[in-house]
């Protein structure tokens, strides 16, 4: 990873400075494209504003979405890199961004990584979302019903990220914890192939044009057509189940929520700490309460569920006669 030269502008708490020398030709067409901005504001209120972009702040917002669980820690050179924009200018956006509170400096003050403004947005938007309001109950409930952690989630392009979560209160299952924000690739976790259960081929195509999809393990989806037939799977079955297919010691099963257009808009979830679930007298158990419990959320939601609706179908069953 390339690094930042130390500059005077970029201390922590120095002053911003006043920029006499000469100005970039990039850096030139930015500020006219500020003064642009600035003289048509008008023309944009009467338009709506619907069709306009602002440069800076689509670059700003690109920076933030640049930094992940894989790459907390970024410097200005890369960054350039990425955005294709000089190193100078990424180097002011990023010293907004700090000054804002979205961005703080690390590994002295070379390198950047995400600050509390981010997750105060993330937590107000979370705790805005009717999902995660009238979810949480069922989450606990099921929690309580199976003595499992469970997690609600959502998809974000090509990651899963956990919503909601109810934590198991029994020692020997404490020791598996996913907090609210965390994010998975979706291609790589069944979570992510039963939020992908309403897309065509093409819609998954579009989502994954490369030939070969990143692997996490050697059950991991490595092209988009392996990929397609789970998720036409786990939609065919109304749930999906994982044991250690992403993470060791790790089994889960999930199961879609839909919304009162009956798209899938979450995807509800208990977490097994283990490799294997079991035989069929625990596992089916387990998959009737959470497609019970995701049909729940989903009714929450003004779904109306259909008789011939895979999860619908799981919900109803009757557990296997222990032997």
């Amino acid at each position: 990873m390339a690094k930042e030269e130390q500059t005077g502008a970029g201390r922590k708490h120095a002053r911003p400075r006043v920029v006499a020398a000469t100005v970039s030709h990039d850096d030139a067409t930015s500020a006219q494209l500020d003064h642009a901005d600035a003289s048509d504001s008008t023309d944009e209120e009467s338009a709506g504003g619907s069709t306009y972009l602002v440069p800076g702040l689509e670059r700003g917002l690109r920076i933030l979405g640049e930094f992940s669980a894989r790459e907390p820690v970024l410097g200005a050179p890369e960054l350039s890199k990425r955005i294709g924009i000089p190193r100078t200018t990424t180097f002011r956006l990023l010293q907004t961004l700090e000054a804002l509170g979205f961005l703080e400096r690390v590994n002295g003050d070379r390198y950047f990584r995400l600050s509390v403004a981010v997750l105060r947005l993330g937590f107000e938007y979370l705790s805005s979302l009717e999902l995660t309001d009238v979810g949480t109950p069922i989450l606990e409930r099921l929690r309580d019903a199976t003595g499992l952690s469970t997690h609600l989630l959502i998809r974000d392009q090509r990651d899963v990220v956990f919503v909601a979560k109810a934590q198991t209160h029994e020692p020997m299952f404490s020791s598996v914890k996913v907090h609210v924000g965390t994010r998975l690739p979706a291609h790589a976790t069944v979570h992510g192939q039963v939020l992908m259960g309403d897309l065509s081929f093409e819609a998954l195509r579009q989502l994954y044009p490369e030939p070969q999809l990143e692997r996490f393990t050697e059950r991991t989806p490595a092209t988009v057509e392996e990929l397609y037939g789970r998720v036409r799977e786990s939609a065919a079955l109304g749930y999906a189940v994982s044991e250690a297919s992403f993470e060791r010691g790790i089994s889960v099963v999930s199961a879609p929520v839909r919304d009162q257009s009956g798209k899938i808009a979450a995807a509800l979830t208990v977490t097994i700490p283990r490799s294997d679930i079991g035989e069929a007298e625990e596992r089916e158990p387990l998959v009737i309460a959470v497609c019970q419990a995701a049909i729940e959320l989903s009714e929450r939601l003004s779904y109306r569920p259909r008789a011939d609706d895979p999860t619908v179908v799981q919900a109803r069953r009757k557990p296997v006669a222990a032997t």
